[in-house]
């Protein structure tokens, strides 16, 4: 192969990580942080 097309294909790939990274990240991890335990509310 060409060099350039294995720079495309890193820059792609890398690219393609970082879209589904933040994806997961959105869709996963910061909701999450806004859940409370409602047990934890409630005084015995």
């Amino acid at each position: 192969m060409e060099t350039t097309t294995l720079v495309t294909i890193f820059i792609s790939s890398l690219l393609e990580s970082f879209i589904i990274g933040y994806t997961l990240y959105i869709a996963f991890v910061q909701p999450s942080q806004q859940l409370t335990y409602p047990f934890e509310k409630q005084g015995n």
